[in-house]
């Protein structure tokens, strides 16, 4: 025999459904706070093989060079991170956006001034 609900009981199971569940609080402790630090401390490690980290040994160009560009490269680095954190984020989504491909754009601009071919005259 099927057992039918009452409309008391849809009504019920509706209001339930329809509750907001509370979203979880990020733990502080600090398993998880070397675990980000050390997600952070890989990309920046990688891109400063990237970057040319050992160009100056191999290639005889001069210190100062490697290092401006490895500082504009941290800086889209640190663009692209802004902009990860800004979709991942519930408030001020589009500000953290926006100020990350700023960023972004003045690496590139900074990018353009060391290899001698101005992006802006």
């Amino acid at each position: 025999m099927v057992k039918h609900r009452r409309f008391s009981d849809k009504q019920q199971d509706e209001k339930i459904e329809q509750q907001e569940i509370p979203s979880e609080k990020i733990p502080s402790d600090l398993k998880s706070i070397i675990l980000s630090i050390t997600k952070y401390a890989y990309i920046v490690g990688a891109v400063a093989l990237l970057a040319g980290i050992f160009t100056p040994l191999t290639l005889g160009v001069e210190i100062e060079n490697v290092v401006y560009g490895m500082l504009s490269i941290f800086l889209g680095l640190a663009g692209g991170i802004v902009i990860f954190l800004g979709i991942k984020s519930q408030k001020l989504t589009t500000i953290m956006i926006c100020g990350g491909s700023g960023i972004m754009f003045v690496s590139l601009i900074l990018i353009y001034q060391l290899t001698n071919n101005p992006f802006i005259n």
